[in-house]
């Protein structure tokens, strides 16, 4: 997948871009259960996984966040993993709808 969705507005050096995403998307590939885009700005991707599961998915949400500000996740544990919850201004909904879909590439490949 091409990282042209990316905006401008990410801080992380254009190199370290595709690490960043493979580390999602070994995320999802491992603990994806569901992903859900509930509007324009806002998904949920629900994750499963032992109870060290939110903690990662919590590190790799401060890391995007970081350099991605427009960004905002919220982590919330579940009996199962995780819930991780995406939101984002209008202005980047594309960006939001790309990652929803990387994620759902890995249900349907």
């Amino acid at each position: 997948m091409s990282l042209d969705w990316v905006p401008d507005a990410c801080t992380l050096p254009t190199a370290e871009r595709p690490a960043r995403l493979a580390e999602f998307d070994g995320l999802f590939a491992a603990h994806l259960t569901a992903t859900a885009l509930d509007a324009p700005t806002r998904a949920r991707i629900t994750l499963s996984g032992d109870t060290g599961l939110p903690a990662r998915v919590g590190e790799l949400a401060a890391r995007e966040s970081s350099c991605c500000s427009f960004l905002t996740f919220t982590v919330t544990p579940t009996s199962t993993g995780a819930d991780l919850d995406i939101e984002v201004p209008g202005a980047h909904s594309g960006v939001l709808a790309a990652l929803v879909a990387r994620a759902e590439a890995v249900i349907r490949p």
